[in-house]
């Protein structure tokens, strides 16, 4: 089987599907809910990480759309995959995801009037893992709130907009679904990932190549933009 890494691999940001989308979902925790700190970094002691959710794993949805879909994106960093995805996943030797721990569906109703879902998916609660792959701040178009980072090792500051971002050569150690330094926030695929999700036709998730990702809820215009032109 021929090597799926090239020269230079091609990064993904994993988002659900759109507002208003057929499987449009809010999830709440259901009591009792108990957390713990999250992750900080090693180096400046920043937080990197949503506080940690632990057992028990229990939900309740409410559909906007009009069914439910492999992927679900739970308040803080905790994410819901189906248990058709999890199965495929493991079934592929993908890595990058932790936990796979099952979810009890406490209630779902629909926001509307409408049927009530045809089929509702069991879920498992995974989180990303944290990877050394780290965003490469000289070649990304990212408009800080106010320095740039500091921290060589986290790269964590507060930004108003994305307009695009690269990984450092050789950071990246070959998960294929990660956090990198300094956009923690942001779910990256490996181009393997992506192939996979296509191939099995997993629901409710957009994958957009990191270089054309835009994010500028103040509408702020790209890097360099003056105040007032975008």
């Amino acid at each position: 089987m021929a090597s799926e890494t090239s020269t230079s691999p091609r990064f993904f940001v994993l988002e659900k599907g759109a507002l208003g989308s057929r499987y449009d979902v809010d999830v709440e925790k259901a009591e009792p809910v108990n957390r713990e700190k999250g992750a900080h970094c090693p180096r400046c002691g920043g937080p990197i990480g949503m506080m940690k959710w632990l057992p028990p794993y229990r939900i309740e949805l409410v559909l906007h759309g009009e069914e439910l879909g492999d992927f679900i994106e739970a308040p803080g960093h905790d994410l819901l995959f189906s248990e058709r995805f999890a199965r495929a996943f493991k079934e592929a030797g993908l890595t990058g995801l932790e936990g796979f721990h099952p979810v009890e569906m406490v209630r779902v109703r629909r926001k509307r009037r409408g049927p009530k879902p045809f089929h509702i998916p069991h879920y498992l609660a995974v989180t990303a893992c944290f990877s050394r792959a780290a965003v490469d701040l000289a070649h990304s178009r990212i408009v800080y709130a106010d320095e740039p980072p500091t921290c060589e090792e986290c790269r964590s500051a507060t930004k108003n907009a994305i307009y695009g971002f690269t990984l450092e050569p050789g950071t990246w150690r070959g998960e294929d679904i990660f956090r990198p330094r300094g956009l923690y926030g942001r779910l990256t695929v490996s181009e393997r990932f992506a192939r996979f999700v296509e191939r099995h036709g997993f629901t409710n998730m957009t994958l957009v190549p990191t270089e054309e990702l835009i994010w500028d809820p103040l509408e702020l215009g790209p890097p360099g933009t003056k105040p007032g032109s975008a």
